[in-house]
């Protein structure tokens, strides 16, 4: 399905609907993350010189309605950047419309123009929804994911 969504860079102007659907975001993955930090996060996204980014589906009544938070950094199995997309999440009453799909879709766009070497994400085994969707735009690994908590602050 193809999304009728715009998808553009984060502006100051999206903050209120970015927290929003940050939010929701939380609470779909039953975390809760210290204003403190999401404070930060918005801080960084919109610092050119962080290495963290976002960018925004905006609907066609001008609404943002979807975001992925994403993190370029330079990788030891390659000689390009690679691109963590660590935050992806679109509101309840978008889903089932492409834009999820097309999020990813201007990642890869962004990757092919810029010479990024990989984009890669994870999500919950058990998220079929979600997993659906990027069953058919890229192909899961054998890897596993451990966590090692350092300081409490950070509990995601």
């Amino acid at each position: 399905m193809r999304s009728e969504a715009t998808i553009r860079d984060a502006h100051p102007a999206d903050e209120a609907a970015w927290r929003a659907l940050w939010a929701a975001y939380c609470a779909f993955y039953e975390t809760s993350i210290a204003e403190d930090v999401t404070r930060t996060t918005w801080a960084r996204i919109l610092d050119s010189a962080q290495p963290v980014h976002a960018l925004v589906a905006v609907g066609a009544d001008g609404h943002v309605v979807g975001f992925s938070n994403y993190v370029l950094h330079p990788y030891t199995w390659g000689s390009r950047p690679a691109c963590y997309l660590e935050d992806l999440f679109v509101a309840p009453g978008a889903r089932r419309q492409g834009v999820g799909a097309a999020l990813i879709g201007e990642l890869v766009a962004r990757g092919e123009r810029h010479g990024w070497g990989r984009i890669y994400w994870h999500t919950r085994e058990g998220n079929a929804t979600a997993r659906r969707v990027y069953d058919r735009l890229a192909t899961a690994d054998d890897f596993v994911r451990y966590v090692r908590r350092i300081a409490e602050a950070d509990r995601a």
